[in-house]
């Protein structure tokens, strides 16, 4: 019953020992050198100042709460658009409902001023 899936519980083994058996000769052959250059931290030419704890700003993470929020919509859109003919007027009433609810929340969120930078 379970031949069928011999393959694939052969190649799962060979990819993980062959992983392993690389990452064994790149610690043994590969070269050990260590230069200051190679041990310092770096990131897009810029040398590291300062310390890494620095506050964030809160508005990065209201714009990264919003994003998940209207993402998490267009999650629910798609099942709807792959089954509205089916629902009929009743499934294209109710999502137009669910749109004005986020579309309330977004006015809401843009005249508070959440989105703008200063």
């Amino acid at each position: 019953m379970f031949e069928i899936f011999y393959p694939i519980l052969f190649l799962i083994l060979l990819g993980a020992i062959l992983s392993a058996v690389f990452i064994f000769l790149s610690a043994k052959v590969g070269r050990k050198t260590k230069l200051g250059k190679k041990q310092a931290p770096y990131e897009c030419g810029v040398d590291p100042i300062g310390t890494s704890k620095e506050s964030i700003q809160v508005k990065f993470y209201l714009v990264a709460i919003l994003f998940v929020l209207f993402d998490i919509e267009v999650i629910f859109l798609y099942p709807w658009a792959v089954i509205s003919r089916n629902l009929g007027m009743f499934g294209f009433i109710e999502m137009c409902v669910f749109v004005i609810i986020l579309l309330v929340g977004y006015f809401y969120i843009l005249g508070r001023g959440a989105l703008k930078w200063e």
